[in-house]
C-alpha cells in the first residue's frame, strides 16, 4: 500500500488533486488496510476451527471405538461365566449322584452281611437257591441325560431344543438341586432368541422360586439387560444397581457395573 501512498503525495504536490482528495484517498487505504487485517485473521479462526473440529472428529472416533471394544469384552466376560456355570453345575450333580451311588451300595453290603448265611444243600455245598438277588430296575430316563442334551443344545444355539428339554427336565424333577438351574437356562435361552419379555418373566419366577439359589444374581442381571434392550432404561438400571447392592462381591456385580459405565452412569 505505500507505493499507492507516494503517487497520491507526488499527485498533490503537482496540484493534480486537493488536499480533501488526498484525505479521502488516505482514509481509504486505512479501510482497505483494516480489511485486508481482518481477512487474515477471519482465515486465521477458520484454520484454527478447522483444526478444533478434526481432533473433535479424532476423538469421537477413539471414543466410540473404545466402547465397541468394551462391549466385546462385557459379553465375552458374560459368556464365559455362563459356561463356567453350566460346567460346575453338571460337575456338582455328577457328584451328587455318585454320593447317593456309594451310599446305596453302603446298605446293600450292610444288608448282606446283616442276612443269614445260605444252607447246605444234599451235596454239602452251600446253596445259592437261597440268595436272591433283585435284579436292577429298568431305566425309566436319566434325569441328568435329560439336562445335559438341554444344556448341550443352548450351547449350539438350539434355544427351542433347550427350552423343551429344560422344561421336561423340571416337569419330572421339580425337587432336584437342578431346578433352578433348569429354570434359569430357560430364561437364557428366551434372552438370547431376543424374547425380551418372555425372558423378563423367567428371570423373575428363577428370583421367587429359588431365592436362596446362586442364579439369582444373574436372573438379576440378565433382567437389567433386558429391560434395556426393550427401551426401559431406568427400570434396567434399577435392577442393575440392585445386583451391586445385595451381591457386591459376585462376578455379576462387575458386570453390571461396566454396563452402567457403558450407559455413562457413575457407579461407587
Amino acid at each position: 500500500m505505500k507505493p499507492m501512498i507516494l503517487l497520491v503525495a507526488a499527485l498533490a504536490a503537482t496540484g493534480c488533486v486537493s488536499s480533501s482528495d488526498f484525505q479521502a484517498a488516505q482514509r481509504q487505504i486505512a479501510e482497505l488496510q483494516e480489511e485486508l487485517a481482518n481477512v487474515k485473521r477471519t482465515s486465521a479462526g477458520k484454520a484454527e476451527v478447522q483444526n478444533v473440529n478434526t481432533r473433535i472428529a479424532e476423538q469421537t472416533d477413539t471414543l466410540l471405538k473404545s466402547n465397541a471394544t468394551l462391549v466385546a469384552k462385557v459379553n465375552e466376560i458374560d459368556e464365559r461365566v455362563q459356561n463356567t456355570q453350566g460346567a460346575v453345575e453338571q460337575t456338582g450333580y455328577r457328584l451328587d449322584q455318585l454320593a447317593q451311588q456309594v451310599t446305596q451300595m453302603r446298605r446293600d453290603v450292610d444288608s448282606l452281611r446283616a442276612g443269614a448265611a445260605p444252607a447246605a444243600d444234599a451235596t454239602g455245598e452251600p446253596s445259592t437257591s437261597e440268595v436272591i438277588v433283585p435284579a436292577p430296575p429298568l431305566d425309566a430316563g436319566d434325569p441328568m441325560e435329560t439336562y445335559q442334551a438341554a444344556y448341550r443344545d443352548y450351547q449350539r444355539g438350539n434355544f427351542d431344543l433347550a427350552i423343551e428339554g429344560f422344561r421336561e427336565f423340571l416337569a419330572g424333577n421339580a425337587e432336584s438341586d437342578l431346578a433352578d438351574n433348569a429354570s434359569y437356562w430357560i430364561a437364557e435361552s428366551l434372552f438370547s432368541q431376543k424374547k425380551y419379555r418372555e425372558a423378563i418373566a423367567q428371570f423373575d419366577a428363577v428370583v421367587n422360586r429359588y431365592p436362596k439359589s446362586d442364579k439369582v444374581p444373574g436372573a438379576l442381571l440378565k433382567k437389567g439387560y433386558a429391560y434395556i434392550n426393550v427401551g426401559e432404561q431406568a427400570q434396567g438400571v434399577v435392577q442393575l444397581r440392585y445386583v451391586l447392592h445385595e451381591h457386591p462381591k459376585s462376578p455379576e456385580a462387575s458386570l453390571a457395573r461396566q454396563k452402567l459405565k457403558q450407559l455413562g452412569i457413575e457407579t461407587k
